[in-house]
């Protein structure tokens, strides 16, 4: 049980070999996409993995563990990893036995609640590197894409095989909004969500490319810094546009896109984002 462990290493260990749950969402489109003959591809089966982070996550773990000895490069954009595994293998072996997170959670519907939220972040932010991304000239943008959609990927996994301690850290800084993440999480778990990220990664082999981009401390990178100043972006606003890190945001953004604050929050604020165009 997972309840016993009070380690790092046993954490990572444990997961190490977990089969990751998915969206119950997306076994069910890939479930009715799998027989329909006229829209069944390797395009519109990666825009469904593409939504879902564990999904995600699951794919590239299983490359890396059925990797060829002569695949002489890593794969991380997922229409590639598809195509060389082919719609049938995809299907037969990299989505077999796969459960939903809903089941899996179906006793702390609370920690359901979160996970989705963290998942919609992830999926939120990525849109954002991309975009960015693609305004940088970036000619790998799914690379940066699928960084920022796994950067949490820790959290999502500890909401879902450690929901009570992930529950009581919520409601610790919910009472307290001074404490701070590191010291919260160490204190319930023994250590913190970022330390778990950075183990796992590495454990499981994925793409040395990704870990680069998904490290914050590599933050001198472009293009690290667009998926960090991404993931804030999207951590900050979803407490509500009004949020008080914001302008910061928009500063750091700035400086990146070589934009001023204002029409960086012109374009990514929603409710502005028509008027900003107009004035284009």
């Amino acid at each position: 049980m997972t309840e016993e462990f009070k380690t790092l290493s046993q954490w990572v260990s444990f997961l190490e070999t977990s089969i990751l749950p998915v969206s119950r969402n997306s076994l069910a489109d890939l479930e009715m996409l799998r027989f329909d003959e006229e829209q069944l591809s390797v395009l519109t089966v990666a825009r469904i993995v593409l939504r879902d982070p564990l999904l995600m996550a699951h794919v590239l773990r299983y490359l890396q563990n059925h990797r060829s000895r002569h695949q002489e490069t890593e794969i991380i954009e997922v229409e590639q990893a598809i195509l060389v595994l082919g719609l049938d293998a995809f299907y037969q072996k990299v989505m077999g036995g796969l459960g939903s997170i809903e089941d899996q959670l179906n006793e702390h519907p609370a920690a359901l609640t979160n996970l989705q939220r963290v998942e919609r972040r992830a999926e939120r932010a990525a849109d954002y590197a991309r975009e960015w991304a693609i305004r940088l000239n970036d000619r790998r943008f799914g690379e940066v894409y699928v960084a920022t959609l796994l950067h949490d990927l820790a959290e999502m996994l500890l909401w879902i095989f450690a929901p009570l301690p992930m529950l009581k850290i919520r409601e610790a800084q919910q009472m307290d909004s001074t404490l701070r993440s590191q010291n919260i999480q160490e204190e319930v778990l023994g250590f913190t969500v970022h330390a778990l990220q950075h183990e796992l990664v590495i454990r499981w082999g994925l793409p040395q490319l990704l870990v680069m981009l998904m490290e914050d401390a590599q933050a001198t990178s472009s293009r690290v810094r667009n998926v960090t100043l991404a993931v804030n972006l999207a951590r900050h606003s979803d407490n509500g546009w009004d949020d008080a890190a914001l302008p910061d945001d928009y500063n750091d953004i700035g400086q990146l896109l070589r934009m001023t604050p204002l029409e960086v929050r012109r374009w990514v604020v929603p409710h502005e984002t028509e008027r900003f165009n107009r004035s284009l």
